[in-house]
């Protein structure tokens, strides 16, 4: 027999479960832990504030962009640092804009960079609807964080070097785009390693663009420090000039990572897919 004091035990259980007031399963509670303060950045489950991890909006089926499914993002080389990304909406964002490498789409969003005028420009398409220059402005860090549909991007500021061998302060950000579950970074025209805060800032990621020149942007033993410490499984190179420097860093990077050659320069990608073992994937175009 079931007493009293039990039955209304249960009853309370019920409503609350019913409430959502109590997790359904214990790792339900455990899933937003934030992170221990002494956690590397590698460690964390994925970008700080991920968009894809919020709460999904009700969304009717005959409004949705159905170029993508809802966990995957369209990725394409258009040369030297510039890419464009398409979303499940597609929202479409392209990379370091400037005025001699574009997409053939006018794009949604526009990142750039102030190492060199193949990485921003000062007459962007006025069409486009959300232009985010990633330097300095009276010596203040640009300091972004846009969301637009179904994408999120923010930035963290690096310092470059200027011609005459002087630091420029904040003239370069690593741009970080939160889509589909992914969280993908382009490290613009990276010119040092990254402090142990511009790590935490980012966060793990999951795939990352990165210049392998070796000259113009940081060193090959300084951008391979750098990869190690992002631990990020899939890799895509950019900003080389010849098939001799992408070859330079092919070479030093084969004994870590798996290496793999497109004929085409885009590619779909998704949380699901990312290699087990770290992955380079080469896009044709330099």
């Amino acid at each position: 027999m079931v007493g009293p004091i039990v039955r209304i035990a249960l009853r309370i259980a019920g409503l609350a479960l019913s409430l959502g007031v109590l997790p359904l399963h214990p790792a339900a509670a455990q899933g937003a832990a934030p992170a221990q303060p002494d956690a590397k950045p590698e460690m964390r489950v994925g970008c700080p504030g991920l968009i894809a991890t919020r709460s999904p909006l009700f969304q009717r089926a005959s409004l949705r962009l159905a170029a993508l499914n809802a966990d995957q993002v369209r990725l394409t080389f258009i040369g030297h640092a510039t890419f464009l990304l398409e979303s499940p909406q597609l929202v479409r964002i392209a990379t370091d804009y400037n005025d001699y490498v574009r997409p053939s789409v006018t794009p949604d969003i526009v990142t750039m960079n102030h190492a060199h005028s193949t990485h921003y420009t000062n007459r962007p398409d006025p069409g486009i609807t959300h232009v985010l220059r990633g330097w300095a402005e009276d010596e203040k860090p640009a300091r972004i964080d846009l969301t637009y549909k179904d994408v999120r991007v923010r930035n963290v500021p690096t310092n470059i070097r200027t011609w005459g061998g002087s630091i420029e302060r904040h003239g370069n950000s690593i741009f970080i785009f939160e889509v589909a579950g992914l969280c993908m970074a382009h490290l613009g025209h990276l010119h040092g390693t990254l402090t142990q805060a511009q790590l935490d800032e980012m966060g793990r990621v999951d795939v990352v663009m990165v210049p392998v020149d070796g000259s113009y942007t940081l060193d090959l033993d300084g951008m391979i420090e750098v990869l190690h410490a992002l631990k990020a499984p899939l890799l895509i190179p950019m900003h080389y000039f010849n098939r001799y420097s992408l070859e330079r860093f092919l070479e030093r990077m084969k004994q870590e990572w798996d290496i793999e050659t497109l004929d085409v320069p885009s590619t779909v990608l998704s949380k699901a897919t990312l290699p087990v073992k770290p992955k380079i994937l080469v896009l044709p175009g330099h």
